[in-house]
């Protein structure tokens, strides 16, 4: 008996996600199925297609697993178009004359990129970004441009935008509304956007109507606007939204609506019965999706009912997370709050460049929407809040306010999501499935993610699967351990007990016997700080020197565009008329920006890194040293001038505030530590908002503890009254040193007590009445410290092998190029990247070896910077007996800084990367690029070393495969 045949015209990823959960449902045995696709490509993934252009090939992009089709006995035959179908005769005919019969046809054309009937716009060189080969067309094109305007701000355009950048172009956006992505985001949303992106080079044009493209004098083509500007021009990218592909379904006769689209009931059934539809050709209840979540759930829903089990299509959420331009951004439900009645809240870190909005209704207690711009991590848990009605808490604003540094967020919890929640709306897998998933033995993510396919779409559910998972696995009294990562099976507190009671000195001794690997961003900077509240040895030893991240390791606080502030110890705002002339003479010599800070001292911004040691010995010859403003660590004691001065001061608080700097400067802990004295009640210093407060009173001094400023103050508690001068520092000594002992990695004092079961009560038994036998051990830990301590600055100018860190590159004393000020306000500031000069490029022989410097110039483990020709390049030095080099671009990405060569590096499952220093991105070391994301990436540089000198080839290596890296013989 012959099988029915199910013919699938088109084979996009909707298209191939319908034929796996065809196989899925053994469907493949039931019918003969033929799918044909016009496109000589099989299915690719079309959400990443900017990597495209950043080395990704057509093979990496394919949705088909290997072996699909002969396997599942699917016929596909590509580069085949489909022109006629005939609903009476059942056949499809192609392009060459030949009929095939079908017994069920499923439509699975897509859309097509719409372009805008402008005069002009079949000019060549216009082209539209949708296809593989509109990519290539595009490369083809931009091989002989410098500049690529984008017509279309929505998500398409941003994309588009994206890889016209990666392709080195001068970038363009021009939008018709008044602002971007005018869908998803809000004004002020948007507006945060066009500034994250401008920032990033891309020049966006809002409120734009083109009205003609003709040739343009110094560009190819001129784009002429209704306001009577112009825009030069030599490539036209239009990205201007999709329209459905139903021209097969309109000459057959089947039911379109109004503006297009193939009308589909709540099966994916057309108005013929023989013929389904689904992805962006289906128009549902007047709706076209343009996400491939809903038409993968669409591709479910038809291959259920084919099975004869009916499974009704409903709509989609059309909630979105992605990333654009590096940019993360978010939409959530009812992002406009156009639901009557509805209410919003909204957050704005300008510094930071991030937006927060939520839409809650009328009466506050449900989350209707969300606009995320620049930090998305609160899209899991708004969505399932949305999508699962779960109540508000009593302050909603609270669900996008930050976090106290260190606490936990008002996550939305997972206990209480119901089983048929959906975590990952790709593959539909709910809560339940997760569930029954772990208790079926699916342990970790990679076999949950293997058992479920949760997490394995856009990936934007991951880290809700992950709480999900850990829930499940606590619930069934597995312990689930809060390792600090994934080289050390231990918490923060284990380790520094490990350390302490091991008289563990290094992190190679730490790491060879309690953990595994090179280490990462996360263990290797709580290493040093363990050992440095431990041991308080100099931070650049050469054991350490490759532990510190790129502040301490530089002994600076780094600035976005590479340079560093320079902040000398101002102990209680007390200094010289001399120490203030000094001051001022060094920013004046080296041309830095000065601010006084609200701590009472003063900030020098924007030395190179070469010019560090030069200012800091001008100032440690003043007399100044240190102010540890790059270190967790004590910043600053603040005080008001007391008694001294104040007609209504009772104590001096500026002596006090000055012997507390004094003796607590050399203090390594895990984060930073702000304390203040206040000569009375009045409170000038804002005491009670510091980790360590002090007021004073007429029979001594009350100590507060545990506060913090910021985003979320937190008012500090009440810990004793009327203190002698020596009781009292005896206390902050113990408290201080249990704080090291038991908080965890980056956890801020406030949140520690808010933590700590007992709370203020339980601390005061542990510090005030010794109950657990630990006053005497913590004074003598206190008391290492403060003999140990050292100015790092000093010792680093007292030592020739670590001044020579300094230097920018180990082959060259030319400034980085990169490093532009300008003039504003009578001082300077860092240049955007529309006002720096642009940099002549000459063309150089391309396979050409350079030594570019000697192997011992870089110590193990770390980078240093070096010139290659005009390009820099950050060369990285893994291992010290039988090392590996490697070279990448020392631009980090997103940044237009030059600074990778100063990122840490580390592993992941045993690969080398570098983690930026700015943004903490990470790179593999062995093809440059993110294992994160993976459109993140820079240039690789072949690297041999012979007789212990380093050479560089002028030619980088392609980007894929990655390259292997050469071990020095």
């Amino acid at each position: 008996m012959n099988q029915p045949v199910l013919v699938v015209i088109g084979h996009g990823m909707v298209s191939h996600y319908f034929l796996e959960q065809l196989a899925e449902r053994q469907l493949h045995t039931q019918y003969q199925i033929i799918v044909f696709g016009e496109e000589e490509y099989p299915a690719y993934d079309r959400v990443h297609l900017s990597e495209y252009f950043s080395g990704r090939t057509a093979g990496s992009l394919s949705l088909a697993e290997e072996g699909f089709f002969p396997r599942t006995g699917i016929e596909l035959r590509t580069g085949q178009q489909i022109t006629a179908i005939d609903p009476r005769a059942k056949t499809v005919t192609d392009a060459a004359g030949n009929t095939l019969h079908y017994d069920q046809l499923v439509l699975a054309t897509g859309s097509y990129a719409f372009v805008p009937p402008i005069p002009g716009h079949d000019r060549p060189g216009c082209l539209v970004y949708r296809t593989l080969s509109d990519l290539d067309a595009i490369s083809r094109q931009a091989s002989r441009s410098t500049t690529g305007v984008v017509i279309g701000g929505g998500l398409l355009g941003l994309e588009a935008a994206n890889a016209l950048l990666q392709s080195g172009l001068e970038t363009h956006v021009v939008e018709f509304s008044p602002r971007l992505m005018a869908v998803q985001l809000d004004n002020d949303g948007a507006s945060m956007l066009q500034k994250k992106i401008s920032a990033l080079g891309v020049r966006v044009h809002t409120a734009r109507q083109t009205v003609e493209i003709t040739d343009g004098e110094q560009r190819q083509h001129k784009l002429c606007f209704t306001d009577g500007t112009e825009l030069e021009t030599d490539l036209v990218l239009f990205s201007a939204g999709i329209r459905p592909r139903d021209e097969l379904a309109a000459s057959a006769g089947l039911e379109k609506g109004p503006r297009g689209g193939i009308v589909i009931d709540d099966y994916c059934q057309t108005s013929d019965p023989s013929i389904s539809a689904i992805g962006e050709c289906a128009l549902w209840q007047g709706k076209i999706f343009g996400l491939v979540a809903p038409g993968y759930q669409m591709a479910r829903c038809l291959a259920d009912r084919l099975a004869e089990k009916a499974t009704a299509f409903t709509g989609a959420d059309m909630s979105t997370k992605l990333k654009l331009l590096g940019v993360e951004v978010a939409s959530v439900g009812d992002a406009h709050g156009a639901t009557p009645g509805s209410q919003s809240y909204q957050w704005i870190d300008g510094p930071g460049q991030i937006y927060k909005k939520i839409v809650v209704s009328e009466d506050g207690k449900t989350l209707l929407g969300a606009v995320l711009v620049g930090d998305s991590s609160d899209y899991s848990d708004l969505l399932q809040r949305m999508l699962n009605a779960i109540p508000l808490p009593a302050n909603p604003e609270s669900l996008i306010l930050p976090v106290s540094e260190g606490g936990a967020p008002a996550g939305v919890g997972v206990a209480l999501l119901p089983e048929s929640a959906q975590i990952c709306s790709c593959h539909n897998v709910s809560k339940g499935d997760i569930s029954d998933a772990v208790r079926g033995g699916c342990t970790d993510m990679n076999a949950l993610k293997s058992c479920t396919r949760a997490g394995t779409g856009c990936g934007g559910c991951v880290p809700l699967l992950k709480q999900v998972m850990e829930h499940e696995l606590e619930a069934l009294g597995v312990e689930v351990k809060k390792d600090i990562c994934s080289h050390f099976a231990w918490s923060r507190q284990e380790l520094y007990h490990l350390i302490r009671v091991n008289n563990i000195r290094t992190f190679d001794a730490l790491i060879r016997q309690y953990g595994h690997g090179r280490g990462c961003e996360i263990c290797r900077p709580l290493a040093a700080s363990l050992l440095a509240s431990c041991w308080n040895d100099y931070v650049l030893q050469p054991q350490h020197v490759s532990l510190q991240d790129t502040n301490d390791r530089f002994l600076g606080n780094i600035q976005k565009d590479g340079t560093y502030s320079v902040v000398p110890r101002i102990p209680a705002g007390e200094i010289t008329p001399a120490g203030l002339i000094t001051l001022g003479q060094v920013a004046q010599r080296y041309n830095l920006y000065t601010k006084i800070t609200g701590g009472q001292r003063v900030d020098l911004f924007g030395a190179r890194l070469e010019q560090l040691p030069a200012i800091w010995q001008e100032l440690l010859e003043a007399g100044f040293e240190t102010g540890h403003a790059y270190g967790k660590s004590l910043r600053t004691v603040k005080s008001c001038v007391g008694s001294t001065w104040c007609r209504y001061g009772v104590q001096d608080s500026t002596a006090l505030a000055i012997r507390l700097e004094d003796r607590y400067k050399g203090l390594r802990s895990p984060h930073k530590i702000k304390m203040a004295v206040s000569g009375c009640t009045r409170e000038c210093a804002e005491a009670q908002g510091k980790d360590i407060g002090v007021i004073a009173t007429d029979k001594g001094w009350n100590l507060y503890v545990c506060g913090n400023g910021g985003m979320k103050p937190r008012h500090a508690d009440l810990f004793a009254s009327d203190l002698d001068t020596d009781t009292l520092i005896r206390v902050i000594d113990r408290t201080l040193m249990f704080y090291l002992r038991t908080a965890d990695r980056l956890q801020r004092t406030s949140s520690w007590l808010d933590n700590m079961d007992g709370g203020v009560d339980y601390l005061r038994q542990v510090i005030l009445e010794d109950s657990l036998g630990l006053a005497e051990t913590l004074d003598q830990e206190m008391q290492q410290i403060i003999d140990t301590y050292q100015c790092e600055w000093q010792t680093t100018l007292d030592d020739p092998r670590s001044r020579q860190l300094f230097r920018a590159f180990i082959n060259s004393d030319q400034p980085d190029e990169a490093v532009v000020m300008v003039p504003e306000r009578g001082q300077i500031r860092p240049a955007e990247p529309s006002e720096k000069p642009g940099v002549a490029v000459t063309e150089e022989p391309a396979d050409e070896w350079v030594t570019v410097g000697r192997l011992d110039d870089i110590p193990p483990d770390t980078g240093r910077a070096a010139r290659l020709g005009r390009q820099q390049i950050a060369v990285f030095r893994l291992g010290e007996e039988q090392p590996e080099v490697y070279a990448l671009d020392n631009l980090e990405p997103g940044s237009g800084a030059n600074v990778l060569a100063r990122g840490l590096l580390g592993d992941d499952d045993g690969i080398p990367l570098v983690i930026s220093p700015l943004y903490k991105k990470r790179l593999r070391l062995t093809d440059g690029i993110s294992p994160d994301d993976s459109t993140v990436r820079v240039r690789c540089w072949p690297v041999r070393v012979e007789n212990g000198m380093i050479s560089v080839q002028r030619r980088p290596v392609s980007v894929s495969p990655p390259q292997t890296a050469l071990p020095v013989s």
